[in-house]
């Protein structure tokens, strides 16, 4: 068994029964204790599990939503990478949203200074990097802003979304699954992306593949919405075949 599906039985008996404990994964997977506890480790450090003598409990149990801090430093060297290969989607001379997010944030501090580009985004960490650019011009979507994520949510932001038409929208997620798409667990993060994801001539999703077969509360799209997600390589294999079989074209980087 690949540590993808390990991690992925992990999580689902977690939420089944609200704990995990290592011995008894241990014996269920047939593997060592010790590759339990780095499973254990790898999903804590992705915001799906907590940590806790002996084993670990679902995030959804404690209500936990990780800081963007928190988040901007988990694989960081991954998330690079994905933005620098979200870079080839972005339209000479075009418009494109940017949403909050530790890896959209990646894609705002990559943007060459002299690029030709319209940016819309909602993340105040990346306005604030992309407002010295001479050859962007930013919107910010105004709103509510979200103390846990630096993003502006609410009525502002989504009623400006409305009225726009953009060529890319490069959307960030914490969770996506074939079976139910993707999801975050704040509803008003929900509404942005999904007007986020309405506004778009294409959508590109951003997200390391710790976050693959993962589902919050509050669904945004359905992945027949997305054009390209964009992952890193330890994504598995029959994983992003069925995430093509849904209709998105999937990018390793």
């Amino acid at each position: 068994m690949y540590a993808a599906e390990r991690q992925q039985r992990i999580i689902a008996q977690a939420r089944r029964a609200g704990r995990v404990e290592v011995a008894a994964l241990a014996d269920v997977l047939g593997v060592a204790a010790e590759t339990v506890r780095r499973d254990l480790t790898a999903l804590e450090r992705r915001g799906s599990l907590r940590r806790v003598h002996g084993g670990a409990i679902p995030v959804e149990r404690l209500e936990i939503e990780p800081t963007l801090a928190t988040r901007t430093g988990r694989l960081t060297e991954v998330k690079r990478r994905i933005a620098a290969r979200a870079l080839d989607e972005l339209p000479s001379g075009g418009s494109i949203i940017l949403d909050a997010g530790s890896t959209t944030q990646a894609v705002a501090e990559l943007l060459p200074p002299d690029i030709d580009l319209t940016v819309l985004t909602n993340s105040l960490a990346a306005a604030s990097v992309l407002s010295s650019h001479p050859g962007i011009r930013l919107y910010l979507l105004g709103g509510r802003v979200r103390g846990t994520t630096g993003a502006a949510v609410g009525d502002w932001a989504t009623s400006a979304l409305e009225g726009v038409v953009v060529d890319v929208a490069l959307v960030g997620t914490n969770g996506l699954s074939v079976a139910r798409g993707l999801t975050t667990p704040d509803q008003s993060e929900a509404l942005v992306k999904r007007a986020m994801v309405a506004a778009a001539r294409k959508c590109v999703v951003l997200t390391d593949s710790s976050k693959t077969g993962d589902d919050h509360l509050h669904r945004f799209a359905q992945l027949a919405d997305v054009d390209v997600v964009i992952t890193d390589t330890d994504i598995d294999d029959d994983v992003a075949a069925e995430i093509r079989s849904a209709g998105p074209e999937v990018v390793t980087a």
